[in-house]
This record gives structure tokens, C-alpha cells and sequence, in this order.
């Protein structure tokens, strides 16, 4: 599958003004990708990623508890009591107190961990593996014809992310459970990357472009979507 010349496509037909970003784990750390130079979030990750910059990154780059919890790079249990709590969230003002914390977090879903060893990220016109999961950042009639694309020939509905972290909502989601996810972003993901207020996310599990690429031509041809 050439995801290039398809992220190409994609990107023509939506008029995106942001690259897509293939994700991809990894069991072995790739010996023909750059290893990520220094620390940083997951979400400064998919930021370097849609800025153009290809490169692997393992629990050694990965500066954000989240980050690392929920792409299966680290194990929770590892993280000291106060992290885990959640305690830090309510200081900053996320939650407004730790049983807040401890139940939102029941809805985050993780990748187990032990089992991936790095994550790859890649601008998707540049994506030289096969991706999981494709990030998109877009506005809202963009999103809107992204999620009419997957439901156009399956009738299938997204998932709608809450208040919960990229990592899990935008990442371990879609992976896990298959479907294309859309939502807001959160509150750390908003504050740390170069994204507009009007701005939301999508992710498509990598196996489900081809047909929403085909799908979003098809409907060109419909007078509901056509450009007049």
C-alpha cells in the first residue's frame, strides 16, 4: 500500500492545511529511522511529525506520564503514588479533586505495556512503513466529511473523545477499538502544541484510509458534497 501517495490524495480532497501524521509501534526500535533527539511530549511529537520531520521515539524521549502510560511505552505502576493519583491535575487545576481524576481516568484506554518498544512518527506523505493509526488536525466541515466518508459505505459511527488525553483518545483509541475518532483535544495537549481555538482533531485507523479516500471521491460526485 502506498500510504504517501494516498496521504496526498486524502490531503487534496479535504484541502488540509496540516500534513497527517502516520503513527506506527513498534516491537524493535527501526534501524532506518532517526531516533528523536532530546525529550518531549506526545503531542509535541505529532507536532514535529506534521512540521515534516520523521523519527522514532522510546520511553527515554517520552517526557509526559501520559505519553508514556497510554501508548503502551511505560506501565503505570512504574510512575511513584503522587503521580498516579493524579494529585498533579487538580493542583493545575484540571480536576477539583483526586476522585474526579481517578474516575475519568477508568475511561482512558492504554496499550498494555511491555509489548512495544517504540513508536515511529512520520509526516504521511512521507511515511516509508504502514501506519497504525493517521492523526489529522482540521476544522470542523473537514471532520464532518471525514466521518460522512466512513459512514458513506458501512454506515459506521465514530467515536466522540471527552476531556481525556490525546495519547489515549487520539492514539490508543483508535487503535484498540478499530474505529475513526474525532474530538476537541484536551487541556495539556491545547496549551503545548501550535493549534487555532477553532481547530479539532481526527484519528482513522491506517486500514479504514483507503476506503474513506475512495469514499470522499465518490461522494465529489454527489450533489450533497459536490463543489459547485
Amino acid at each position: 500500500m502506498d500510504y504517501r501517495a494516498m496521504g496526498e490524495r486524502f490531503r487534496e480532497l479535504l484541502k488540509l492545511e496540516n500534513e497527517p501524521v502516520a503513527i506506527k509501534w513498534s516491537v524493535r526500535e527501526p534501524q532506518d529511522i532517526r531516533r528523536e533527539e532530546g525529550k518531549s511530549r506526545f503531542c509535541k511529537k505529532l507536532e514535529k511529525a506534521m512540521k515534516g520531520e520523521v523519527f522514532y521515539a522510546t520511553a527515554d524521549e517520552e517526557e509526559c506520564m501520559g505519553g508514556a502510560r497510554y501508548t503502551g511505552l511505560r506501565d503505570a505502576k512504574e510512575f511513584p503514588a503522587s503521580m498516579r493519583s493524579g494529585a498533579f491535575l487538580t493542583a493545575m487545576g484540571v480536576y477539583r479533586d483526586i476522585p474526579a481524576v481517578q474516575r475519568s481516568w477508568r475511561n482512558n484506554l492504554n496499550i498494555e505495556p511491555g509489548i512495544f518498544r517504540a513508536l515511529i512518527f512520520a509526516p504521511l506523505g512521507r511515511a516509508e512503513f504502514e501506519p497504525d493509526v493517521i492523526f489529522i488536525i482540521c476544522n470542523a466541515r473537514q471532520a464532518m466529511e471525514i466521518l460522512h466518508a466512513n459512514a458513506y459505505d458501512s454506515g459506521s459511527h465514530g467515536l466522540g473523545a471527552d476531556s481525556g488525553p490525546i495519547c489515549s483518545s487520539m492514539a490508543a483509541l483508535p487503535y484498540l477499538t478499530g474505529k475513526v475518532t474525532y474530538g476537541f483535544g484536551d487541556t495539556g495537549s491545547r496549551r503545548h502544541m501550535e493549534i487555532r481555538d477553532e481547530d479539532v482533531m481526527v484519528s482513522i485507523p491506517a486500514g479504514d484510509l483507503p476506503r474513506i479516500v475512495s469514499n470522499l471521491e465518490e461522494m465529489r460526485t454527489r450533489r450533497s458534497f459536490r463543489e459547485d
